[in-house]
């Protein structure tokens, strides 16, 4: 097997492979096994991640900002497909590449900035698992017509952290089976509603062009944080591509594929749901698929209860998928010395245990706090706007790691390739700087202080490792 990711030397005191983390130190029988990736697996595992529950609550929180989120929509979708093709050349170019964004800041920036880039990727990461667990929940409930109190709502959402959990921890290639097969029923009631759902949409139910009672401004953000965190994920092939084969080649293809894909469909379904839905029923609903379908099958309750059991099928799996790349960038940090070693951990099938246990255990934590701190939907839109900002921060330096190598010289490819990539990694500067303005001072205020923390904690790593 022809591949261009290079092993790491183990650090003082960890076992070959294990502590590091990296099947590419296994015997070559055994790193065929672990990279059970292959790019149709890759795809499902980008269109998994970014196609969650969030995607069946995103439209409530477009029709509070009108049908001018629409455009805000597509925009982001442009933004994630470029995105999505700066970490396809990061990942050719990057000698070893495992972390993803964490090992481009790196490799271009030294430990610091990789540590930083990788400490609010992880923050994002397990924070963003509970923002879906928060939507999943809506669909539970509508599922088995519950009620619960806050706390209620804690214990099922404590049995959407685990069970992927669980399932990451049987292995990568149960993992990748689980995977594909939730990514194929969840694109069922998408492609209905963004296909057969145009025959019943009502031009008379979509809201105003600006339904935010306040400026465009306020509008925008509004819809800008929902829309970016829809697209979390273009990245997770980059990041787990230590688990694809052929990572050069397959990484790329898996994120503009996955990415391209849940755009068409958010940006369908979304505007379909816009229209079967009236607009003052739509707002603040957290289970808005569950009402379009109903109004395609004349308010059939059964259609009503079909979505919401799909939806909690799509929750699964993107939680499935987030739980594997949040040990897998933990993991990679901690090979290089820069997290605490503990998350290099791995059992005999090469599974992050600490990382996947962690993944879900910190989100339980969060959701406890959220739920007895908030109700209805603002739990949903308060945990999307942290992780909005932590992983634009992530993004920026990714960009700017491609940006820095293509003015430094070292590109020996020149004319109109050279200003291909210029305007790619320009335009993705400017983008990561937007969403983070764009998602409000509450957000960016919660996000400097996780990263003030990060560096208090990176004293006493680059403490210890300097005397080690």
């Amino acid at each position: 097997m022809t591949d261009t990711v290079h092993s790491r030397p183990a650090a003082a005191g960890q076992a070959p492979w294990r502590a590091s983390g990296g099947p590419e130190q296994m015997p070559e029988r055994d790193q065929r096994k672990a990279r059970a990736l292959g790019v149709s697996s890759a795809t499902g595992l980008v269109i998994g991640s970014v196609i969650g529950t969030g995607v069946f609550t995103m439209p409530a929180v477009l029709a509070a900002a009108g049908t001018m989120s629409l455009l805000v929509l597509a925009v982001i979708a442009i933004g994630a497909m470029l995105l999505a093709t700066l970490f396809g050349q990061l990942t050719r170019r990057v000698p070893s590449a495992d972390g993803g964004l964490y090992a481009y800041a790196r490799h271009e920036f030294g430990d610091f900035a990789g540590y930083l880039t990788g400490w609010c990727y992880w923050i994002q990461a397990w924070a963003g698992n509970a923002a879906i667990v928060s939507a999943w929940v809506f669909y539970v409930d509508a599922l088995f017509g519950l009620h619960p109190s806050g706390l209620g709502n804690w214990g099922i959402a404590l049995s959407g952290l685990w069970i992927p959990a669980a399932v990451n921890l049987a292995g990568v290639r149960q993992m990748a089976w689980f995977q594909n097969l939730t990514v194929v029923l969840k694109f069922l009631p998408l492609l209905f509603v963004a296909v057969v759902g145009w025959f019943f949409v009502s031009s008379g139910n979509f809201g105003a062009f600006n339904a935010s009672g306040g400026s465009f401004y306020d509008a925008i953000g509004i819809a800008a944080g929902v829309a970016l965190f829809s697209f979390i994920g273009v990245e997770v092939a980059a990041i787990t591509a230590k688990r694809v084969g052929d990572p050069r080649k397959n990484v790329a293809r898996a994120s503009l594929f996955g990415t391209a894909a849940s755009a068409v469909l958010y940006l369908l379904a979304s505007a379909a749901v816009m229209g079967l839905v009236p607009h003052h029923d739509l707002v603040n609903n957290g289970a808005p698929f569950v009402n379009a379908f109903e109004a395609v099958f004349s308010h059939g309750a059964w259609a009503g209860k079909l979505v919401a059991g799909l939806a909690v099928v799509s929750g699964i799996g993107a939680l499935n998928g987030w739980t594997l790349v949040t040990a897998e960038v933990s993991r990679a940090v901690a090979a290089d010395g820069l997290f605490p070693r503990a998350f290099a951990w791995a059992d005999r099938k090469d599974s992050a245990w600490f990382g996947i246990v962690l993944a879900a255990a910190l989100p339980s934590l969060l959701m406890l706090w959220s739920y007895t701190t908030a109700t209805g939907l603002t739990v949903f839109t308060d945990l999307v706007d942290l992780t909005v900002v932590t992983v634009a921060i992530p993004y920026l330096f990714s960009a700017c790691a491609q940006l820095a190598y293509l003015v430094s010289g070292r590109r020996k490819v020149q004319g109109w390739l050279l200003g291909r990539d210029l305007a790619i990694a320009g335009t993705s500067v400017l983008f990561s700087l937007w969403v983070t303005f764009a998602a409000g001072y509450q957000a960016v205020y919660q996000a400097v202080v996780i990263v003030l923390a990060g560096i208090v904690l990176y004293a006493f790593i680059a403490g210890r490792k300097a005397v080690s």
